[in-house]
């Protein structure tokens, strides 16, 4: 099998699929995510052709569907039959279009995005929304089911992108509220840890908790997640929900709190960095603005 990205999330999911006994050729254009897949037991492409070539089913992990776009036409000459599992967080009604015309080639398509992070991917904790047509999600359900128990048929191709959104949405806000109320404990004077001791132990708890408090408490920013991959995430929920004329005042006021991080420098760390716009002494002044 086939695997086009190995970053963060693509290597997790090569983790699982290799100690699931899959063979894999994988490709990345960058020359160390190379060199890891291949630490990992695959064999490293020098090419996406190369890919192409050799596999009957491949998966996509891409920072957006503007870069599985650019990866298309390659993904088109696939043998008639191929199957392209598409992991990307990107715009539904972009993922659709792939659907659409990788089925003109006689390619199956399904968009099968991520809850989780890399680290919890890689432990096989991550849940799978999947948009596809019945059939192609049984001829791939034994892939995604070595990547994680937890799948999710959720619909035709695009629904999966939907979902992703949803979850991402509600995600982002939990973080978010546990920054700002670790942030409200310390200006109290409270200790950072039995605060979040606390928290995780009564009414407020969220798993964003477990995966993140402790990364907020020590400043732990090694990316499992960038928070500049979860701010596209944000653009995508309010562009979806622009043309679905809702408003989500939440989301707005979270997306101008993520461009506030990116400007101070936590673009390439990991999310759970938006904890730092409460030490900036701007914050405050920054809510009001977004919410004005």
């Amino acid at each position: 099998m086939g695997l086009v990205g190995a970053g963060l999330l693509g290597s997790a999911l090569a983790t699982r699929l290799l100690a699931a006994g899959y063979g894999m050729v994988g490709y990345d254009i960058n020359t160390d995510c190379r060199r890891r897949l291949a630490g990992l037991g695959a064999r490293s492409a020098e090419s996406l052709e190369e890919v192409i070539k050799c596999s009957n089913r491949v998966i996509v992990c891409l920072p957006d569907s503007g870069v599985t776009a650019q990866v298309l036409p390659a993904l088109e000459k696939l043998p008639p039959g191929a199957l392209v599992i598409d992991t990307t967080t990107g715009t539904p009604d972009e993922m659709e279009d792939f659907a659409r015309r990788l089925a003109a080639c006689g390619t199956g398509y399904l968009d099968a995005t991520v809850g989780g992070s890399s680290t919890q991917a890689a432990r096989g904790e991550a849940i799978l929304m999947v948009g596809a047509t019945d059939t192609h999600f049984e001829q791939a359900l034994d892939l995604l089911r070595a990547i994680t128990p937890r799948v999710f048929h959720v619909g035709l191709p695009g629904q999966g992108a939907r979902f992703k959104l949803v979850v991402n949405l509600v995600l982002g806000l939990n973080r978010l509220a546990l920054a700002e109320g670790l942030a409200f404990a310390e200006a109290c004077g409270l200790d950072p840890a039995l605060t979040l001791e606390i928290l995780k132990a009564g009414p407020a708890y969220s798993r964003a908790m477990d995966v993140k408090g402790r990364r907020m408490i020590e400043r732990d920013y090694q990316p499992e997640a960038r928070l500049r991959q979860h701010h596209k995430d944000v653009r995508l929920i309010l562009a979806e929900a622009e043309r679905r004329a809702i408003r989500l005042p939440a989301t707005a006021l979270h997306e101008r709190l993520l461009e506030q991080a990116e400007a101070m420098g936590w673009a390439e760390a990991d999310n759970s960095a938006i904890r730092e716009i409460y030490r900036s002494g701007s914050a405050a002044e920054q809510d009001c603005h977004a919410l004005g």
